[in-house]
């Protein structure tokens, strides 16, 4: 049995769930946000959601989890939001934005400018002597992670030095350099 798919959801106030026609649609303050589904029986009784399945098959069993897990994943999204920042270590690195269009000075001899989806909110944070800050806001998870990513792909942590752009919080593996 599916140990995530098992645990019921519980809808918060200001979120309003449909159902139909294998399609699950999530309302809150701060968006709308959708998910197909098949093979899953969702019910929606008295302000949780339960998932069910109709066999033990290996597939149903990983859909079970899967769309328990985006299904809280959207009501957290409708209701507080999911943040990512990411922060930039080297020297000469900055980020500047000007509504969606953020402008990342890397290392290159040229700035990257990115322009960013209209459903994500941009934030740049920075102080003097501290590294720069980019902070990704918005209601979809999903969304909110692959920006952060592709920011990151500009130029990823490397291991030595540790610059490039990581998250806050993320732990470089750091190696050692040559042995004189």
């Amino acid at each position: 049995m599916s140990r995530i798919g098992k645990n019921p959801i519980t809808v918060p106030e200001g979120v309003t769930v449909e159902i139909k026609d294998n399609v699950i649609i999530a309302k809150g303050k701060l968006g709308e946000l959708t998910q197909e589904y098949s093979e899953i029986t969702i019910k929606l009784e008295d302000g949780t959601i339960t998932l069910e399945r109709s066999s033990d098959k290996k597939d149903l069993r990983a859909k079970h989890g899967l769309y328990r897990a985006l299904i809280a994943n959207m009501i957290e999204g409708v209701s507080k939001g999911w943040t990512k920042q990411l922060e930039m270590v080297g020297v000469g690195y900055r980020a500047a934005n000007q509504g969606q269009k953020l402008d990342l000075a890397v290392g290159f001899s040229h700035n990257i400018v990115l322009d960013i989806a209209p459903e994500v909110t941009v934030e740049t944070i920075s102080e003097k002597g501290k590294n720069p800050i980019i902070k990704l806001t918005s209601f979809d998870k999903q969304l909110v992670g692959q920006v952060a990513a592709k920011i990151r792909g500009f130029r990823r942590p490397e291991p030595y030095k540790g610059k490039g752009i990581k998250f806050v919080g993320e732990e470089i593996r750091r190696k050692a350099g040559k042995s004189a």
